[in-house]
């Protein structure tokens, strides 16, 4: 019988094993990376794109141009996209980012040779109908219009744009800039950017070599590119940092969001910041969440973030507290940074993190699927495996000393962007 009152052995994860990619390079140039495993007849096939040819006085182009991608095809309407991959169980969605723009399948295998034309004819023949366009633009300013009214959108908009300025990362969007939305600009981004050269296909669940080959037969030989592709490149600096206020005399709640451009995968440093950020306020029982939500009941909720992209990174605290409260939850989440830079943190308390790390990213594994996700992270950004060996070893050993010089390297409260919405 098993003693309810013991609690069971307890062992820190020591490695995790992940599905390697398989790569493969067909006729035409397309990169495809294979991870295969699990029983379930399910396989997830994405087709993703560099973000290419920035301009600032076209700033939707890219957004829009992935959203429509299934919105009409010469022979297939917008309708029936969407019925024939529903009629066979599938789903098909187009995803955009700062940095990539996608369109994944997900289908049963034995449905592939049914629903993977639809997905060759989005990428070979999108037609952007005008109507659709029309449509797009309505919503979105009407999506933006109600977004405007929320002190957390606006908190968010203000901070890129603070940080990152008029690029793809920053840029601050208008109404106006929907409305200088046309077809053609779509047509020529969409010709420009979705072609092989621009493209690496990620094929995870249940893969079978029939899945390999009518892909190949496909996307192998007739889909060519019809010129070179230079992804979007852009240089930061972080700025000194400076206070900057959005003022709604109304409003009982404030949105805080701080922070500054940091660093990203690449850099050495950033498994061990990401120790540092889970302590302060990266997971429920952070340090930001001790204090600012259980002992003064300022808000719901307070978290902080490293966020990792291809041309840059940046940290980030955000909340929302009580207005009344916003300048009393501002000096505590200065005094909770100038606590990590000063006092080492304790054992037991890096030793809850460590566990809390490590068993999120092994819980994080459950199926190919998110192995082929973190396949994903390291190959974007340039690396191999190894990444993750010095992740694991690094949150394994880190020091309380080591993460206190972290905190003095990365975290200086008066150096940080710092955006109010709402009320001090």
């Amino acid at each position: 019988m098993i003693d309810r009152a013991l609690a069971p052995a307890f062992r820190q994860v020591e490695n995790i094993e992940l599905i390697r990619a398989k790569p493969l390079v067909l006729a035409n140039g397309l990169k495809v990376f294979s991870i295969d495993g699990g029983d379930q007849d399910l396989v997830r096939m994405e087709f993703i794109f560099a973000n290419i040819a920035y301009d600032q006085a076209k700033p939707l182009q890219t957004f829009a141009c992935n959203t429509m991608l299934n919105d009409g095809t010469s022979e297939l309407s917008a309708t029936d996209i969407a019925d024939r991959v529903d009629y066979y169980g599938s789903f098909l969605q187009t995803e955009y980012t700062n940095d990539h723009s996608s369109v994944t399948l997900y289908s049963l295998n034995k449905h592939l040779a049914s629903t993977l034309p639809i997905v060759k004819a989005i990428l070979t023949d999108s037609i952007f109908p005008e109507f659709e366009l029309e449509t797009l633009v309505r919503n979105q300013k009407q999506k933006l219009s109600v977004s405007l009214e929320k002190n957390d959108f606006v908190s968010r908009k203000t901070f890129n744009h603070v940080l990152f300025g008029n690029s793809l990362y920053g840029y601050d969007i208008s109404a106006k800039d929907y409305d200088r939305l046309d077809r053609d600009q779509l047509l020529s981004y969409f010709k420009a950017a979705y072609q092989p050269k621009n493209c690496t296909v990620f094929i995870s669940g249940k893969v079978k070599n029939d899945a390999i080959q009518l892909l190949d037969k496909l996307f192998g030989h007739d889909w060519n590119s019809d010129s070179e592709v230079q992804a979007n490149r852009f240089e930061f600096k972080a700025a000194a940092g400076q206070e900057h206020y959005v003022e709604r005399p109304d409003a009982l709640q404030s949105a805080i969001r701080i922070g500054q451009i940091s660093i990203n995968r690449n850099h050495a440093d950033f498994p061990g910041f990401q120790v540092l950020n889970t302590i302060l306020g990266g997971y429920f029982g952070s340090r930001l969440m001790a204090n600012i939500r259980e002992n003064k009941g300022f808000t719901y909720g307070i978290g902080s973030a490293l966020v990792s992209m291809k041309n840059s990174g940046y940290f980030f605290i955000a909340s929302e507290v009580g207005a009344e409260v916003c300048s009393a939850a501002m000096l505590e989440i200065e005094k909770e940074i100038n606590i990590l830079k000063k006092e080492p943190v304790t054992e037991s308390e890096l030793s809850l993190v460590r566990n809390y790390m490590l068993g999120s990213m092994l819980g994080s594994l459950e199926n190919a699927l998110s192995h082929a996700d973190k396949f994903k992270n390291i190959y974007f950004s340039g690396l191999d495996y190894d990444y993750y060996h010095k992740y694991i070893q690094t949150v394994r050993t880190i020091s309380p000393e080591r993460i206190r010089q972290l905190a003095n390297t990365y975290l200086d409260f008066d150096g940080l962007q710092r955006v109010i919405v709402g009320k001090k």
